[in-house]
């Protein structure tokens, strides 16, 4: 069994830092690179390219709304001309930078809130997946794991794309299967070790625990871990060290 874990990486901005990218990147096997809409900046991005070419890291794109001031988190009414727009605006900044530098680009995860829209949202995983297909169909197309994968990954090869879904250790969820909105206290688990625990519940019985106490079932091939998380490079040790011990490979993601 594999699994990949990635990274939100490249977000710092200017002369703002955040996230301890360095420190974390000797524990995941993929990072996805802010490019400049909600976080990061070109200097950011061309560094966190050469980063993970000298760790042997896949690279992949993390696009997200025109939102610096909120971290791109805030919905925006946006038609789905302007979304496509912003996928390829960012999609192809980073795809300049790796091939200056010699590295494969290989997914595309959105950021934020068009990530938690793209969950339930069908038109919006078909603007996204047939803007990313126009530029290269080889791209992964990151999206929630949940009850509807068979279903949103039916949508994306319909427009010439592979889907692969995504878990999170270190964030609650509802129910239905969604994140707990970060405005909810609890939404974020703080917690290294409580995080870890429920790494190899989410990998090897494909389900997580609800906020309800209801067990969701999930199918991942990959686990995120944030940047941003307060204890975010001991999370990312400890999931992988966990996942290793159980006889679980950390490899980049690779379609369904």
């Amino acid at each position: 069994m594999q699994i990949d874990l990635n990274c939100d990486m490249g977000e710092s901005f200017g002369a703002y830092c955040l996230g301890e990218d360095e420190a974390i990147i000797a524990s995941v096997s993929s990072i996805n690179i802010a490019c400049g809409l909600h976080a990061g900046d070109p200097h950011v991005m061309n560094r966190t390219v050469r980063l993970a070419k000298e760790r042997g890291v896949a690279v992949g794109v993390h696009p997200g709304l025109p939102d610096l001031l909120g971290f791109g988190r805030r919905d925006m009414a946006c038609s789905p001309e302007e979304i496509a727009d912003y996928l390829t605006y960012q999609i192809g900044a980073l795809q300049a930078f790796c091939t200056a530098q010699g590295v494969r680009l290989r997914h595309v995860k959105p950021h934020g809130a068009l990530y938690n829209r793209a969950a339930n949202d069908e038109q919006l995983v078909r603007v996204m997946a047939r803007a990313i297909a126009r530029i290269d169909r080889g791209l992964l197309l990151v999206g929630l794991a949940g009850r509807d994968n068979c279903r949103m990954a039916a949508l994306a090869a319909e427009e010439g794309v592979h889907m692969v879904f995504e878990a999170f250790p270190d964030r609650a969820y509802t129910p239905e299967g969604t994140l707990v909105s970060r405005r909810l206290p609890g939404a974020v688990i703080l917690d290294p070790e409580a995080a870890a625990l429920r790494v190899l519940r989410m990998v090897l019985d494909q389900e997580v625990e609800a906020v309800s106490g209801a067990v969701v079932p999930l199918a991942a091939q990959t686990l995120c871990i944030h940047g941003d998380h307060p204890q975010g490079a001991a999370l990312a040790a400890i999931i992988r060290a966990r996942l290793e011990a159980a006889g679980v490979m950390v490899r980049p993601m690779r379609p369904v």
